[in-house]
């Protein structure tokens, strides 16, 4: 009986593990998707802003519209690998070409995370929210 019971518990025990191991791996692959309009809030040494982001992915692909009142609007390109995302435009700030690169985290389905490098010029954190 003693010998039963135990056998039953370590089999409720192993399948509970297994359960959550076949979740867990499951979650971790599902890939986020950031397609649509995002909101982001960066702020950098330079000052802080505001823009608008639409973006479309295509497998590891983003493309996309930036728009903001500091830098202006333009085209946005990236990429997408697990949870980690880069994007990449191109502005000008008085006369000056400048690459922006964002690097960051999908923290959820609508949240993202990370640094901007405006070019060498000024370096900052942003903070992105799916509208």
């Amino acid at each position: 009986m003693i010998r039963s019971r135990l056998f039953t518990v370590a089999t409720a025990i192993a399948l509970t593990a297994s359960l959550h191991a076949t979740t867990g791996a499951a979650q971790s692959a599902t890939k986020p998707d950031v397609t649509g309009k995002w909101q982001f809030s960066v702020t950098t040494g330079a000052g802080t802003g505001t823009p608008t982001l639409t973006l479309t992915q295509k497998g590891d692909s983003i493309t996309g519209h930036y728009s903001s009142q500091v830098l202006g609007e333009t085209e946005v390109a990236g990429a997408i690998k697990g949870q980690s995302i880069t994007l990449r435009l191109n502005v000008e700030m008085q006369g000056t070409p400048i690459a922006v690169t964002y690097n960051g985290t999908v923290d959820s389905a609508d949240t993202m995370k990370g640094t901007v490098d405006l070019g060498g010029q000024a370096n900052g954190t942003f903070t992105g929210k799916r509208q």
